[in-house]
Formats: structure tokens, C-alpha cells, sequence
């Protein structure tokens, strides 16, 4: 059992950068891009997509983008309460009000579940 644990690890140790390695060019720099935002704000993992991929934003492919958001190691809960408190810097929202804002399509692109994760987890529920 240990030496099966062992390897285990090693398959991982090796396999992950494998996993980087296989992005294109694009990808690389929307995986670049997608930290950026990060960095700065919370994001749903639709609205990170959009972000990168729209005319408006960056304009990597659908493909390249969904790729770079896919390969990055992202709790979309947390970044849910992060998106929820910084609504909350801004103005009062209720609960019901907040989740509407973090899953519209016109807002954050949370899942319903995520976003419900977030106002929960701020002082509008």
C-alpha cells in the first residue's frame, strides 16, 4: 500500500507538468491574463471565460481561453465571496438580490449554487 501511495505521488509530480506543458501559445498567455484578473478581482469560471475570449476584453478564442481557465487550480466558491463582498463595498444588496446579481447572465455567470455559496458567506443572508 505504501509503495502504491508512492507512486502515486510521482504520477502526479510528473503527469502536472505534462499538463502545463501541453498548452499552446495562446493558452499560455490567457493562462497570464486569467491570473491577472484574478489578482485584481473575483471571478466565475463563465465570466473569466467571457472576460478573456470577449471583443471587449482580451480576445483569445473560446477554445484558448477555456483551456487556460481549465488548466488553473480555481475554488469558484471563494472567488463567489469575493465577488459577493466587493458588491457589498459598493451598495446594499439582499440576500436574494445578491445571488440574482452573482448568477445572472447580465452579472458574475455563478452557478446558482456558487453564487448562493457567496451571499451566504457575507452579511447580506
Amino acid at each position: 500500500m505504501h509503495m502504491l501511495r508512492i507512486y502515486a505521488v510521482a504520477l502526479l509530480v510528473v503527469i502536472t507538468p505534462i499538463m502545463a506543458d501541453n498548452l499552446t501559445g495562446p493558452q499560455a498567455n490567457a493562462v497570464r491574463s486569467a491570473k491577472q484578473y484574478l489578482s485584481i478581482s473575483g471571478f466565475s469560471r463563465s465570466g473569466l471565460i467571457n472576460q478573456l475570449s470577449s471583443d471587449y476584453g482580451d480576445g483569445y478564442s473560446v477554445a484558448d481561453a477555456t483551456a487556460a481557465v481549465d488548466s488553473l487550480d480555481i475554488d469558484w466558491n471563494k472567488q463567489a465571496v469575493r465577488s459577493a463582498n466587493q458588491y457589498l463595498k459598493l451598495q446594499g444588496f439582499s440576500c436574494k438580490g445578491l445571488i440574482q446579481q452573482l448568477s445572472s447572465g447580465a452579472g458574475d455567470r455563478y452557478t446558482d449554487s456558487q453564487a448562493a455559496h457567496g451571499a451566504r458567506y457575507t452579511s447580506a443572508c
